[in-house]
């Protein structure tokens, strides 16, 4: 039995990323020379790996548990 892909679009918004935080994390993932080769070698690794649905479950886990913790 196949499971149906449901999708994680849509709905009340849960989360606002300001664009500051957008323009920095693009920063460190396209042009930091230490974080940009390992941000996107990860990158790459998953998206090989995990259905469309199944990354962007990922990135709203990573994000709560960004939010939530306090280091």
């Amino acid at each position: 039995m196949e499971a149906t892909a449901k999708s994680l679009m849509g709905g009340p918004s849960a989360y606002c990323i300001s664009t500051g935080q957008l323009k920095s994390a693009y920063h460190l993932a396209n042009e930091d020379p230490h974080s940009s080769p390992r941000i996107q070698g990860e990158i790459e690794r998953l998206e090989d790996a995990l259905t469309r649905n199944e990354r962007a479950a990922l990135a709203f886990v990573l994000i709560e548990r960004l939010r939530d913790s306090h280091q």
